[in-house]
C-alpha cells in the first residue's frame, strides 16, 4: 500500500481497537519501532498515523511512558463503544443460540468461526494488495501459526499464507503430494528420541529439506481450575468416571502420546473418551473450560489462554518443513528473517509455554 495512505489505516486499526473495547483508557499501544516492523512501513509512517490519533483526542504520549489511550475518551468514542459493543454481541449470542439448536458443539462452533475469520484476512489482503504469491501451508495446529496466517501479508507483503490444518503427519504427505509449499510438524521418533527429521527423511527421502524451528513448546494435561480431580500423570487417566478428550490421530500430540502409552502398558480402552477427539488445542481446552471433559492433552499456551490449569508433561520441537528449493523465495525468506527477531520471540512467550531459544533456528536433512 503507498505509505501516504498507510498511516491513515494504523490510525483507523488503532480507533477500531478502541471501539471494540480490545484497547482501554490508558493502555500502552506498541512503539513506532514495534508497529513499524508489524506494518512493515517507514517508522515516518506510524508517527504521523500516532499524530492522527493525537489530533482526535484519542492517545497521548509522555516521556518515559510511551504512547496510552487517553484515560477518559471523547464523548463521540465513549458513547459509541457500548452500544456498537452491545449490538455485536447480541448479533454473535444470536448466531450461537442458533448454531446450538442446530446441534452442533462449542468447540466445533469456535474452531469454524476461527477458521472463517482466517479466510477473510485473506480475502481482505487479498482485495487490498496484488497478491505476489499465496503459500499452502499444511499441518500440525500451533497457536503462534494461526497468528502468522492473519497477519502475513504484514510480514511478507503481497504474499498471502493459507492454512490446511491437517495434523503432522497429514502435513509431511501432502508436502510430498505437492499439495502444499511447507509443512507443520512436531512428530516424536521413539526410536531415536528426536523429533520430525526422521518422519521427513522417511516420507520425503532423498530430498534435501529444511527444518526452521517455531519453537520448544510445553505439552501436558488441560485441566479445570483447582485440577479438582487430582491428574497428576498418565496412569490418572484410567481413572473411573474421568472423562478425557484427546487430539486426532495422525496429529504430533497423538503420536507420542500413543507411543508412550503403548511404552508404559497403559490399555488407551480403559481411557473413557480417548477416541473423542478434535482438531485443534484450542478445542481441547474449550472442551475442557465447558465442562465436557474433565481433562485433555495439549499446549500449555492454549490452557493458559482460556484461564485453565496445566500439569506439564514434556516439551516437543514444533518445525517448519521447507523444500531446499523453495528457501530462497521471497516469503519464505520473509518468514524465516520474522522468527528471527526478538519481537516475535516475545510474542511467542507472552503467549506462555513456548521456548524460543531455538526460535528461527534452520537444520538440513541430509
Amino acid at each position: 500500500m503507498d505509505e501516504p495512505h498507510l498511516y491513515q489505516q494504523v490510525a483507523s486499526y488503532i480507533r477500531q481497537q478502541i471501539l471494540t473495547g480490545t484497547l482501554q483508557p490508558g493502555d500502552r499501544i506498541p512503539s513506532v519501532r514495534e508497529m513499524a516492523i508489524q506494518w512493515g512501513c517507514t517508522i515516518g509512517t506510524i508517527q504521523r498515523a500516532y499524530q492522527e490519533l493525537v489530533r482526535h483526542g484519542l492517545v497521548v504520549s509522555r516521556p518515559g511512558q510511551g504512547t496510552r489511550i487517553v484515560e477518559k475518551l471523547p464523548d463521540s468514542i465513549s458513547s459509541t463503544v457500548p452500544l456498537r459493543r452491545a449490538a455485536l454481541v447480541h448479533r454473535a449470542e444470536s448466531y450461537l443460540l442458533e448454531m446450538l439448536t442446530a446441534g452442533f458443539e462449542l468447540a466445533e462452533i469456535e474452531d469454524a468461526i476461527r477458521e472463517a475469520m482466517d479466510r477473510w484476512h485473506t480475502k481482505k489482503a487479498e482485495a487490498n494488495k496484488p497478491v505476489k504469491m499465496v503459500l499452502r501451508f499444511s499441518g500440525s495446529h500451533d497457536l503462534v501459526i494461526t497468528w502468522l496466517a492473519s497477519h502475513f501479508p504484514e510480514i511478507a507483503p503481497g504474499h498471502v499464507l493459507n492454512l490446511s490444518i491437517t495434523g503432522s503427519l497429514g502435513g509431511l504427505i501432502a508436502l510430498a503430494e505437492g499439495n502444499a509449499d511447507l509443512a507443520g510438524s512436531h512428530l516424536w521418533d521413539e526410536h531415536s528420541d528426536t523429533y520430525n527429521i526422521p518422519f521427513v527423511n522417511h516420507i520425503l527421502p532423498g530430498k534435501k529439506m529444511a527444518l526452521v524451528t517455531i519453537a520448544h513448546r510445553r505439552q501436558g494435561f488441560i485441566l479445570p481450575p483447582g485440577n479438582p480431580l487430582n491428574i497428576q500423570t498418565l496412569d490418572d487417566l484410567a481413572k473411573p468416571g474421568l472423562r478425557f478428550v484427546n487430539r486426532q490421530g495422525g496429529s504430533g500430540t497423538r503420536v507420542w502420546l500413543d507411543s508412550v502409552l503403548r511404552q508404559r502398558g497403559i490399555d488407551t480402552g480403559t481411557i473413557a473418551g480417548y477416541n473423542d477427539e478434535k482438531q485443534t488445542h484450542s478445542a481441547v481446552a474449550l472442551s475442557v473450560a465447558e465442562g465436557q471433559a474433565d481433562v485433555g492433552i495439549g499446549l500449555e499456551a492454549a490452557a493458559l489462554s482460556y484461564r485453565l490449569d496445566f500439569v506439564f508433561l514434556h516439551h516437543d520441537r514444533y518445525d517448519l518443513v521447507i523444500p531446499f528449493e523453495s528457501m530462497e523465495l521471497q516469503p519464505i525468506r520473509a518468514l524465516v528473517g520474522w522468527l528471527q527477531i526478538g519481537t516475535t520471540h516475545k510474542l511467542m512467550r507472552d503467549l506462555g509455554g513456548y521456548d524460543t531459544e531455538e526460535t528461527g533456528m534452520v537444520r538440513w536433512t541430509e
